[in-house]
């Protein structure tokens, strides 16, 4: 018995339903939810309406956002947010790309190999911050000792108490946190290509650098379009990290726009304020969406 159009939209809503509640419980209401706090000068405290407001409640309209975009401290996380990005997409991804190209064939050092690389990612941010906070150590880190050896006379040197270094000592960690992922869809990505391609190749002549070049990226392109765009949105939402190794706490060097939306919204309790930081950023990375995902398909 063949089933009818209606039954086939019936069937599809059965098996859509439970996810849209959970997507508009755990994603819509809280960024609505969000969208009034941010029009609320509000300590998180008691309700925002009614005679049991706080007393310190006050209706600002747009009065947050008009501080954040003219705060020159929100500026300078969204230029570290930028050169996350940058610096990610210059640095991070070739070098995945890089080590995809030499390991991707299946053999036992290649498959050991891909297992110590991966392993960075599997860490938790927190604890990789962690970690790495002991290594940078100014007076007992094994980054300083190493430093020590080729420059005596520069020992205790502080990689993130340096407004000059902080920025870079903290990219290394994330370079050395995600770069394993990269490497992995690349892997999958080169898994894909037919072996008689490379095989053609080497027939006509061609040689390991025109094969890879000419061939290979090409063929791989969808999945570094892939990357790049977790890679940006990630960028985007830098946090963890930076906050593990102590750099939200203080100097704004190191500062992005999620540490920025945390300091205010809950270190200093300025749940309106923080929650109009956090329309922000999703506006930000929402556009980006928009605007990369018709790039891409324009391009097709």
């Amino acid at each position: 018995m063949l089933i009818n159009k209606k039954q086939n939209f019936l069937i599809a809503m059965a098996f859509l339903i439970v996810p849209l509640v959970l997507f508009s419980f755990f994603v819509v209401f809280p960024v609505f939810r969000a969208a009034l706090f941010s029009l609320f000068k509000w300590n998180g405290m008691g309700p925002l309406f009614g005679p049991n407001a706080g007393r310190k409640t006050k209706f600002l309209a747009l009065g947050n956002f008009k501080d954040i975009l003219t705060d020159p401290i929100f500026w300078k996380a969204f230029l570290n947010n930028v050169k996350i990005i940058v610096f990610s997409l210059v640095i991070e991804l070739p070098i995945a790309l890089l080590l995809a190209l030499n390991i991707y064939s299946k053999t036992r050092v290649n498959v050991a190999l891909r297992t110590v690389y991966f392993i960075p990612y599997v860490v938790s941010e927190v604890v990789a911050g962690t970690v790495w906070n002991f290594i940078y150590h100014p007076q007992y880190g094994l980054g300083n000792s190493f430093f020590a050896s080729f420059f005596p006379e520069g020992t205790d040197f502080a990689f993130l108490g340096r407004p000059e270094t902080v920025f870079t000592a903290i990219f290394v960690v994330i370079t050395w946190k995600y770069f394993g992922l990269y490497m992995i869809l690349y892997i999958a990505g080169l898994q894909g290509i037919s072996d008689d391609i490379r095989e053609a190749a080497a027939i006509d002549g061609a040689s390991p650098l025109q094969l890879n070049v000419f061939i290979i990226l090409p063929l791989l392109l969808p999945t570094i379009v892939v990357t790049m765009f977790f890679c940006i949105v990630g960028s985007l939402q830098t946090f963890d990290i930076i906050w593990a190794m102590g750099q939200g706490h203080s100097a704004t060097a190191a500062e992005t726009m999620v540490t920025y939306l945390y300091k205010f919204g809950f270190i200093r309790t300025q749940m309106g304020y923080g929650s109009a930081a956090a329309i922000v950023i999703f506006v930000i990375c929402v556009t980006f969406n928009a605007v990369y995902q018709r790039l891409i398909n324009k391009g097709e």
